[in-house]
């Protein structure tokens, strides 16, 4: 706009244009001045800039000033000048405006001092100097390293050894992730905000591992050690108004350090041989004592039978012999012979039986020849599939033996029955 005007102007701002320093109303041909001609005079320079400013705002004159005089230089001077405050007003208070994009906020301060905060879209503000203003993205992870840079093989060993509660040295590199919740506190309550958080991450880390043994943090309480470090860090950066929210504290390694890496990792194999001697051990018991348990058990149950049975059978054998002893003092004799009756009954039941007739006084024997056939057919047959000669004469002698065996019970049954009549 303010070039526009110049040029309706005529205002040429060249200093190689031919016609610079030369009267409006002087050599129309455009002939270069002479050398001798001299400088330019600045008094007729400004006259002819208020004559266009008068011509321009509708002031006509024969080609000069107006018959105002200085009055009407003047009043183009300051028509002129108040168009030029105003376009410079316009693009002073034009500076104010600016966009807040999603997932941010705007922090508004007048003279340095906080005034308000900004949501997401078009927004204005008073321009510099009187309001100045700030954008923080508050929707963006931001993240923290502690006892590494980038890699955990650039290690910071300042900020990755630590003390455990069992006086061990351990080496511990973890990552916090975190957002903003408070952009205001998170400007205005912290000289270095990520040095912060890493120094609140560093002291919870250690305030944890120092209350905790080595071999927990090492193995099964690497979890457990990061939930309690996330709550601890919450805890400090609310009380000292941070305007920070931890999202995630994540444990990257823990591990001896370097210098003892080699006697930690004999020491471990050492305790894992234990541990593997020990579950074989325990294994071998779950399996040995469990049977023995089982065998106690069974002999004991084997043994309480036995001893029913036997208590039983003598209990038994006491009443029934009471009872035969009663009956026998009622009839003496027909008990004694019931009782020979069943004695032998019992014999005879699991033994083979010969009949021999011992009332003529003869020694005929009736001898059963055809269990003894069978018998001698089956020893035979025994032999031959051991494939062990057998003499032709076996089968004779165990006959023979048998009879032995019959004549003497025969004679023995003899005598007892000669002595039962006696008596």
């Amino acid at each position: 706009m303010l070039a526009n005007m110049i040029k309706r102007l005529g205002v040429k701002l060249n200093l190689n244009d031919p016609r610079w320093g030369q009267k409006p109303d002087g050599d129309k041909d455009g002939r270069r001045p002479q050398q001798g001609d001299g400088p330019p005079d600045l008094d007729q320079l400004w006259r002819d800039f208020n004559a266009r400013l008068a011509r321009m705002f509708g002031q006509k004159g024969p080609g000069g000033p107006t018959s105002g005089g200085t009055g009407g230089d003047m009043k183009g001077a300051g028509a002129m000048a108040g168009i030029v405050v105003v376009i410079a007003l316009l693009i002073w208070l034009a500076s104010g405006s600016f966009i807040v994009q999603e997932g941010q906020k705007a922090v508004v301060t007048t003279f340095g001092r906080l005034s308000h905060t900004a949501g997401s879209g078009f927004n204005w503000r008073w321009p510099y100097p009187i309001q100045g203003h700030e954008i923080v993205n508050v929707s963006q992870v931001r993240n923290v390293e502690v006892g590494y840079r980038g890699s955990v093989r650039s290690k910071q060993p300042r900020e990755a050894l630590m003390l455990t509660d069992d006086q061990n040295i351990i080496d511990i590199q973890f990552a916090v992730q975190y957002t903003l919740k408070d952009p205001v506190s998170w400007l205005y309550n912290n000289r270095v905000p990520e040095d912060n958080i890493r120094q609140v991450a560093e002291t919870a880390m250690r305030e944890i591992v120092g209350r905790s043994k080595m071999d927990f943090v090492l193995y099964e309480g690497r979890e457990r050690v990061a939930r309690d470090v996330h709550v601890l860090m919450q805890q400090i950066l609310d009380k000292y108004a941070s305007g920070a929210h931890i999202n995630n504290v994540s444990m990257q390694a823990v591990q001896p350090p370097e210098q003892v890496q080699g006697a930690f990792d004999d020491a471990l194999k050492a305790g894992q041989d234990r541990q593997r001697a020990t579950n074989e051990g325990q294994a071998y018991a779950n399996t040995v004592i469990p049977e023995a348990r089982g065998k106690a058990i069974r002999l004991m149950q084997e043994a309480e039978a036995y001893r029913s049975m036997v208590t039983e059978n003598a209990t038994g054998n006491a009443s029934r012999f009471n009872q035969v002893v009663a009956e026998y003092a009622k009839a003496p004799v027909v008990t004694r012979d019931r009782m020979y009756l069943e004695t032998m009954q019992q014999v005879f039941t699991s033994t083979s039986k010969v009949m021999v007739d011992a009332k003529s006084g003869s020694n005929l024997l009736y001898l059963p020849l055809d269990k003894l056939m069978a018998q001698a057919a089956a020893t035979d047959a025994a032999a031959r599939t051991t494939a062990a000669p057998v003499p032709p004469t076996t089968a004779q002698q165990e006959i023979m033996q048998t009879i032995e065996t019959v004549q003497q019970r025969s004679n023995r049954s003899r005598d007892s029955s000669r002595d039962r009549e006696s008596r």
